[in-house]
């Protein structure tokens, strides 16, 4: 059994009864939708013709906001349909990301996720969805889509019908019928300046800026919702603060394995940022939740698919390991811990450490490649660009602090020529990752915002070129240059990568999906 919706729109009237009857029936509060009517209009006056498309949770065949919810908060029923249980919903706003349809939003009176789910309390006594009920032209269908005899699957399976990004091969079992394209391409009709009875939010209206017009249709939005940016600051922020610390754990492990002897930098100030470093990421994670108050489900009642679910297990073995190592560097100097004692647990400690550092610092390539509807993030790169940019940042942080410090020759090779290299490699990463050819339309469309759009200054002058002078101070100072010049691009790196990372985060957002 496979349920599913199919709109006819060549006889919707866009009388928006079925965005009424879906907020009655499910309270939803006001300027949030679980169904709603989009409007386009193409050509010029007098020439112009308007279409509908009513927008709504595709629940699909196979649904990315049921594999990224780290809490199985929500979950695929037997008959196909996508349904959420907001008991179990933490406020992560994961699914938001993972949905290529924004049918997903925080519900402002509970802050928790909800969406379309088919009115599957009145499907369970026998009755059809709400939408369906006050529908006055019979333009939504619903009912089996495998059951070859059912009215839905006559209808889909006799006439031409579309389905919303098909690109994403999510499955989706909402079919339209008579659908102009430019309703159903989010790119294709940009948002002006005003709909018909309002103005645009601000957030999609300045994104729609850098959207191109089809010159021979000038298709553009007239109606639709507002869908703000589900991360913000504290994303960005945590992005940096993690690779900071696994950055400095790299480095240190690496240092022992190698034989580098960096001292007290390896031993008690790198575990101290891996650790303060861990540290902040939970508690800029915890803070971004919408119910901040149920963190702890994600270890209790776990999706183990989630890189939500599996990077906090991976932060946790982190803090331990790094601790250790901290531990370790404190009780030397005491007198509680010989050298050689020490030294041996390192042995032990160095590859897991290591391993550790690196899933920290790169495991948000996978949980960004959860996020089905940011197709920016989808990058395969993704994953070894996150540690290099460890590298960087964390060799920074150690350059900073060994100002000050007698640094032998080897250590001071290993900081500085990593700190140079890895900034260098985190550059050409991201060029080619936003200049190169792109898989997808929204995937193009984002990286126009970045390279030359809204984010155009921040990118080239704040991760760029900040990124190149940071380079520049640090293989100064790996020729043979003071040490202060080298401190001078470790500080510099740190800014460069939060500016990426705004524009990153931001921008992969900012392409609209509906």
């Amino acid at each position: 059994m496979r349920y599913g919706f199919a709109i006819d729109q060549d006889t919707c009237i866009g009388c928006h009864a079925c965005t009424v009857a879906c907020k009655t029936e499910h309270e939803v509060p006001v300027g949030q939708f679980r169904t709603w009517v989009k409007y386009v209009e193409s050509g010029e006056f007098p020439a112009t013709t308007r279409d509908f498309g009513v927008m709504r949770c595709n629940h699909c065949t196979d649904a990315p906001c049921v594999k990224i919810c780290p809490t199985q908060a929500l979950f695929k029923r037997d008959d196909g349909i996508v349904d959420f249980d907001n008991e179990r919903c933490i406020g992560c706003k994961a699914c938001m990301q993972g949905c290529p349809y924004d049918a997903i939003y925080i519900d402002k009176d509970t802050n928790t996720a909800a969406k379309c789910n088919f009115c599957a309390h009145r499907v369970d006594e026998g009755l059809e969805p709400a939408c369906v009920v006050v529908c006055p032209t019979h333009s939504i269908w619903v009912g089996d889509l495998d059951d070859p005899t059912s009215g839905i699957a006559r209808l889909v399976n006799e006439n031409p019908v579309q389905v919303r990004s098909p690109e994403q091969n999510t499955g989706p079992n909402v079919f339209y019928l008579g659908a102009d394209r430019a309703v159903l391409d989010p790119t294709a009709a940009p948002t002006g300046d005003s709909y018909l009875w309002a103005r645009p939010d601000e957030h999609r209206r300045d994104a729609s800026r850098d959207l191109p017009t089809d010159p021979v249709t000038q298709a553009r939005t007239t109606l639709n919702t507002a869908h703000p940016r589900p991360w913000g600051w504290r994303v960005t922020t945590y992005l940096w603060t993690k690779a900071v610390g696994a950055g400095a754990m790299l480095l240190a492990t690496l240092a022992h394995l190698l034989g580098i002897d960096l001292g007290g930098i390896a031993d008690v100030v790198a575990p101290a940022i891996g650790v303060a470093g861990v540290g902040l990421t939970g508690v800029l994670l915890v803070w971004d939740l919408k119910r901040p108050e149920r963190f702890l489900y994600i270890l209790l009642k776990p999706n183990p698919r989630s890189w939500v679910f599996l990077g906090s297990v991976v932060l946790a073995i982190a803090a331990g390991l790094f601790t250790a190592w901290l531990g370790i560097g404190l009780l030397e100097p005491a007198g509680a811990m010989t050298a050689a004692t020490g030294d041996a647990i390192r042995s032990w400690l160095a590859v897991p450490a290591l391993l550790a550092a690196a899933l920290t610092a790169g495991y948000t390539g996978f949980l960004f490649g959860q996020a089905e509807g940011r197709d920016l993030w989808q990058s395969p790169l993704l994953f070894w660009h996150l540690i290099v940019q460890a590298f960087m940042v964390g060799g920074g942080a150690l350059t900073i602090a060994a100002i000050g410090t007698d640094l032998q020759a080897g250590a001071r090779t290993l900081l500085l020529s990593t700190l140079t290299l890895a900034t260098l490699g985190h550059l050409l990463m991201l060029l080619f990752e936003h200049l190169g050819n792109h898989a997808t339309k929204h995937a193009a469309a984002a990286a126009h915002m970045v390279i030359k759009g809204r984010y155009a200054r921040m990118f080239w002058a704040g991760g760029v070129a900040l990124g190149l002078l940071g380079a520049a101070l640090a293989g100064i100072g790996w020729a043979g240059g003071a040490l202060a010049i080298a401190f001078a691009g470790g500080l510099i790196v740190q800014i460069a990568l939060l500016a990426y990372e705004s524009v990153f985060v931001r921008a992969g957002q900012d392409v609209p999906l509906s």
